[in-house]
């Protein structure tokens, strides 16, 4: 009679969830999983870096800013009084 049978397993989860609560269960795994982490470097003797969750990681550095030149309309240039009299102001005068 132990936790082989997986409707146990799933009574078990339900009871959990019914005493705990959905927002307490994800930080007991994390503070379980946690201490038996160290229990286990504890015995074996080695030292890992631990990663926490107040270590975010760094932000990229910011992009320099390329400074664009102006936009610059081309000059208006003014038709001259011959080029006035050759074109007609009307297409129906051509005619």
């Amino acid at each position: 009679m132990g936790l082989d049978n997986p409707l146990h397993i799933a009574f078990l989860l339900i009871v959990l969830l019914l005493v705990f609560g959905a927002k307490r269960l994800p930080e007991l795994g994390r503070s379980l999983g946690s201490g038996m982490r160290e229990f286990k470097d504890s015995i074996s003797g080695e030292a890992h870096p631990t990663i926490t969750q107040s270590t975010q990681p760094q932000p990229a550095p910011p992009q320099p800013v390329v400074a664009q030149a102006p936009v610059v309309a081309p000059p208006v240039v003014a038709p001259t009084p011959a080029q006035a009299v050759q074109a007609p102001a009307d297409p129906a005068q051509q005619a």
